[in-house]
């Protein structure tokens, strides 16, 4: 239920927080951010920024407790890193540890929340809480509030689980009193609450992790099979669904994805998109199929640190040569015989990715790729591989290549580049595992094929892939050079942003990172008794609207 954190991160979260929590704002399916339900955004001044949220008089937790500064500012607390008295915290397998009483360690970082230092501004009534930045920030509007996060967890829940404090207000307060003090022993059992206690996998006894402040409820909660929903008859906010209840069914068969939509089990679905689902789903009557570009893009994804074949520690510490085995395989990879294979049967009009940052159509798309060097990797160089290695001399470490062995379009892709890197003398070690994402950043592989998929348009959103340290970057990538454009973007004018984002992605060219290689297809499809879906290319894809939708 919290989606702030690095393991609730997941898009399969953000749907169900989504449809249970109210926002400030959120994206339509023109990625233009509409005003959400809980309150308004102000930004009340330039130097320094000021930002103030105003939360509504109806915004309340399905318990009858106001959603108010406290809930907000623990939010801010949990991801600012402000607080964390260590860097990490976490166990070999990527798990966070349980703090001991001397550790504070909130298990997420957004680098907007890291630039608010000081202890916000709150009204009497704690219905405003305003922000002071500590430098400019290009993304203030989105920070805070956005989309399926909404408010973050609620502050009285924590208070209650991880301080004893049975009444919701003296709760808020707890809290508000531990983050203004920083009082170390308090933080830590609250971000070992805000880390983990709102984890669940099936239905739980306790009722205080259901609490929410958007008109669905959880009722029903299968593991490994589905969840309920059902409208709130305490909900009392603005937000007017038209359906009553809503499962979501768990399936990681695309075909199976199908045959339920044709046997009536399900309305509606995203499959992962292949040619013979697309065929299937057309083939269906009474049955809509939309097509479109979706939120997420394929990418290969190197390992640094690892002493794997792309890590300087094999060359005795030469990044030099580590980079010109890295530069080698990105010559292998078959990034346009990959999109007409697997791509283009959905997509006459695919083409490769080639940004790190941009959808491809969208408006700072072809200045950047013009000048971002990845030119470079547009053909296939067996030749210009051999070369390199031959310059690297000695014997290459085996590649071992993690991806989702039970996803037929990664099956599919892993062969194709399995076959060309060997032309060059790679040897190529499957390590293919349908749990791949609990292994991301744990140095058992040297390169993870898996997309990555945007939550908003933010050009803060890189930080987090690619500076030294983040939470999403995997690979153990890091280059001063790189962390000072994020610091630059990070306070950007729009008229200054498209060239930081050129000089970014030379970087990560220059450094040979990984490359794009497609923007995903995404097929919406749906019964025709369901009324008003359509999709929006950042999460939560076709859920945004779902007030909106109507059955017959």
């Amino acid at each position: 239920m919290n989606t702030l954190t690095a393991n609730g991160n997941a898009v399969s979260n953000a749907i169900l927080t989504y449809m249970m929590n109210d926002n400030f704002g959120y994206y339509d399916d023109s990625l233009e951010v509409q005003d959400g339900a809980l309150g308004t955004i102000e930004k009340v001044s330039d130097d320094p920024l000021k930002v103030k949220y105003t939360f509504n008089d109806t915004a309340k937790w399905s318990d009858g407790t106001p959603v108010d500064a406290a809930d907000l500012a623990l939010t801010w607390a949990g991801t600012s890193a402000n607080f964390n008295t260590v860097e990490s915290n976490n166990n070999d397998d990527g798990t966070v540890k349980e703090n001991d009483e001397s550790t504070v360690y909130f298990d997420s970082a957004t680098a907007g929340a890291g630039l608010v230092k000081d202890f916000p501004e709150i009204s009497e009534d704690g219905k405003e809480i305003t922000f002071t930045y500590s430098k400019p920030f290009a993304d203030w509007a989105i920070q805070f509030g956005t989309g399926a996060d909404g408010v973050g967890v609620p502050a009285h829940i924590v208070a209650k689980k991880a301080l004893g404090e049975e009444d919701a207000a003296a709760g808020k307060q707890a809290i508000l009193d531990a983050i203004e003090k920083k009082d170390t022993a308090a933080l830590s059992k609250i971000s070992n609450f805000w880390n983990t206690g709102f984890d669940f996998t099936s239905m739980p006894e306790d009722e205080d992790l259901l609490v929410h402040n958007g008109p669905y409820k959880i009722t029903d909660f299968q593991e490994g099979q589905y969840i309920t929903v059902q409208l709130d008859e305490n909900y009392s906010g603005p937000v007017e669904p038209k359906v009553n209840t809503i499962t979501v069914r768990y399936n990681g068969d695309p075909m199976a994805m199908v045959q339920a939509v044709e046997n009536g089990e399900v309305d509606m679905t995203q499959p992962q998109a292949t040619a013979d689902v697309l065929d299937a789903a057309e083939g269906i009557d009474g049955v809509t199929v939309d097509a479109a570009d979706g939120a997420t893009y394929e990418h290969v994804d190197f390992t640094f640190n690892n002493n794997g074949p792309f890590d300087p520690q094999s060359y005795g510490g030469d990044e030099e040569k580590a980079k010109q085995v890295r530069e080698a395989f990105l010559k292998t990879v078959p990034r346009a015989d990959i999109v007409d294979k697997i791509i283009k049967p959905l997509n006459p009009e695919a083409v490769t990715r080639d940004s790190f940052s941009q959808v491809p159509g969208s408006p700072m798309y072809d200045g950047i790729v013009a000048e971002n060097g990845m030119d470079a990797y547009n053909a296939v160089d067996i030749e210009g591989a051999k070369q390199l290695l031959e310059q690297v001399g000695g014997e290459i470490k085996p590649v071992r290549v993690m991806y989702d062995n039970t996803n037929a379009r990664r099956q599919q892709e892993f062969q194709l580049i399995k076959e060309s890197a060997e032309q060059a003398g790679f040897t190529i070690e499957d390590v293919g595992d349908v749990n791949w994402g609990t292994r991301l950043g744990d140095g058992s592989y040297d390169l993870a094929l898996f997309g990555w998929q945007s939550t908003g348009t933010g050009v803060t959103e890189n930080d987090a892939n690619f500076r030294t340290g983040a939470q999403n970057n995997y690979g153990g990538y890091s280059n001063d050079n790189m962390n000072e454009i994020l610091d630059k973007l990070l306070v950007s004018k729009e008229d200054e942003q498209q060239q930081l984002l050129i000089d970014m992605e030379k970087q990560l060219t220059e450094d040979a990172f990984g490359a794009p290689i497609f923007q995903f297809p995404e097929l919406t499809i749906y019964n025709d008794k369901v009324k008003n879906v359509s999709s929006t290319s950042v999460s939560p894809t076709m859920f945004w609207n779902y007030w909106e939708w109507e059955t017959n």
